[in-house]
């Protein structure tokens, strides 16, 4: 499994960020920019289509996230249903193979500096307006600190200048963006009464894992996975939700867990790659997602909705549709 794991996964996070050749920006969008320890990091946000400040959903990238546009406004059209569902969507951007998370170093290898190789924006030329560096030296020459700018940073810069509530919001995101909510969830329950994870990596010291995750990583940007956690440490640990997972149901999260059966749509056939690419990697998400589904149900937690659709591969067009089906269980939860 291990070695199935690191063969497909540097390939299944291709898939993730695949998508329309250009980007779909959409104009309604504010670009919100915060200082951080990362230094100013820009987050897009739109507006409530009845202009409440109470109503807050995060929406998270996948491991190749980009440098100008957050995935989710660039691959989906998911913006229109939420805002019309007067819900805020903030769309933090950057941070490939972050795991939204708090690292200890600055990523490297035997402490040489990686920034200078690039990364996953150079590859893509989506590096951000106005700093043509943003996506390769970020979590490089400085270290990354998404969990701190998301709890901090970022919300308290939302409340002070729009009037944001950093108080029963909403968080979700695909892939690594999706086991990133439910850590967020978890450790921050004031701030997150909601979170969804599609196609996530719920399971992640299961054997094989990291050394799939170190590998997918490399691709995805070149970054050292050990500059995030060291292995089998407590900061490893507290980033699985399958160990965590009493605290969801502790908190009384409500969560919606989703993963494709790696059977392709109607709608995939029209791109083969999705297909050869995207099919094994989620039937692989799959089957990490149901192992965090069994772990839930042995602690008899009830909090939770599951959304394991008959077909669905890794890719936009799956994660979209999920979107679409779990805004109505999400909007009377926030707020």
């Amino acid at each position: 499994m291990g070695v199935a794991l690191a063969t497909l996964l540097p390939f299944g996070v291709s898939v993730a960020q695949a998508g329309n050749a250009a980007a779909a920006f959409d104009g309604s969008g504010i670009d919100f920019w915060v200082d951080s320890a990362m230094g100013p990091i820009k987050s897009r946000v739109f507006r409530a289509a009845d202009g409440n400040n109470s109503r807050v959903v995060y929406a998270l990238d996948g491991m190749r996230a980009r440098g100008d546009l957050n995935g989710w406004e660039a691959e989906t059209n998911i913006i229109p249903a939420l805002t019309n569902a007067n819900i805020n969507v903030v769309m933090p951007v950057g941070g490939p193979s972050s795991f939204y998370a708090d690292w200890n170093t600055p990523s490297n290898f035997f402490g040489i500096d990686t920034a200078s190789a690039g990364s996953a924006g150079s590859s893509t030329g989506s590096a951000m307006t106005g700093s043509s560096n943003y996506n390769e030296t970020l979590g490089k020459v400085n270290t990354y600190k998404w969990e701190s700018f998301l709890t901090q940073d970022l919300p308290n810069a939302l409340a002070g200048r729009m009037g944001f509530s950093s108080h029963r919001n909403g968080v979700f995101g695909l892939s690594m963006g999706g086991s990133a909510a439910l850590t967020l969830a978890a450790y921050h329950p004031d701030q997150f009464s909601y979170a969804g994870s599609y196609s996530g990596y719920l399971n992640i010291s299961a054997p094989g894992m990291r050394e799939a995750m170190r590998v997918a990583m490399l691709s995805a940007g070149g970054y050292n996975i050990d500059a995030m956690a060291p292995p089998w440490g407590p900061q490893w640990l507290r980033m699985d939700p399958f160990v965590f997972a009493p605290r969801l149901k502790a908190n009384n999260t409500r969560l919606w867990i989703a993963a494709g059966s790696g059977l392709p749509s109607p709608q995939d056939a029209t791109a083969p790659l999705d297909i050869i690419q995207g099919s094994p990697l989620e039937a692989l998400a799959l089957a990490n997602t149901r192992a965090f589904q069994v772990r839930m149900m042995t602690l008899g937690a009830g909090n939770v909705t599951y959304d394991f659709p008959n077909v669905g591969v890794h890719n936009w067009h799956n994660w979209e549709a999920e979107v679409y089906r779990m805004i109505p269980d999400m909007s009377p939860n926030i707020g």
